[in-house]
């Protein structure tokens, strides 16, 4: 089983492809010229011992983005040495991942996000018994879903909402109870095309 995951993702880091964007399906934006991105990173944890990704469920008090799904993540630091550091450390902080149990594959190409973020994302094994710890500030929830689920594109669907006076679209990834959309989702539709 390691072997086969680890060589699935290291196949799909092997292939080129473009960064991907929170505007990718909805090509009537037009983006400011000499905008600033904040840099950060996401850790696309896949446990060796259950084939699945772990996924947080974000507080429902956190001022953005409340009750959503996302990785374990966040804004790169001035002291992180680069978005794997920076990814290793959110990880740490947010549901107690050590880094000694992470072995990092490698990077996608980052993820522009409406928010205004240029997200890269680190794809990671985890290996050992992981016991997550939700950090209580940031995280209501940590659940995993099969890495099977997320790499076959016939899982996605594509949904819309208005947003900002207009009708914006977005990739959806639902499991269960679970529904997983906006850059999450986007983000693993970018990982599920390198690996068909």
């Amino acid at each position: 089983m390691t072997a086969d995951l680890r060589q699935t993702l290291m196949d799909a880091l092997s292939k080129t492809g473009r960064a991907s964007s929170d505007y990718d399906l909805n090509k009537d934006v037009d983006l400011p010229q000499g905008r600033k991105l904040t840099p950060a990173s996401v850790l696309i944890a896949v446990r060796v011992e259950t084939g699945a990704v772990i996924l947080t469920k974000r507080s429902a008090k956190l001022k953005h983005h409340p009750g959503q799904i996302a990785f374990a993540g966040g804004k790169q630091d001035a002291d992180d040495a680069d978005a794997i550091a920076a990814a290793l450390r959110e990880a740490r902080e947010e549901i107690d991942l050590m880094p000694d149990m992470v072995e990092v594959l490698g990077t996608l190409p980052p993820h522009e996000t409406v928010t205004g973020y240029s997200v890269t994302p680190v794809i990671a094994l985890v290996h050992g018994d992981f016991a997550p710890v939700p950090e209580a500030g940031e995280v209501s929830e940590v659940f995993e879903v099969p890495f099977t689920h997320v790499i076959t594109p016939a899982n996605f669907r594509i949904e819309g909402r208005r947003w900002q006076g207009r009708r914006r679209q977005y990739y959806v990834v639902p499991f269960g109870p679970y529904y997983i959309w906006g850059a999450t989702a986007r983000i693993l539709r970018a990982l599920a095309d390198r690996v068909v």
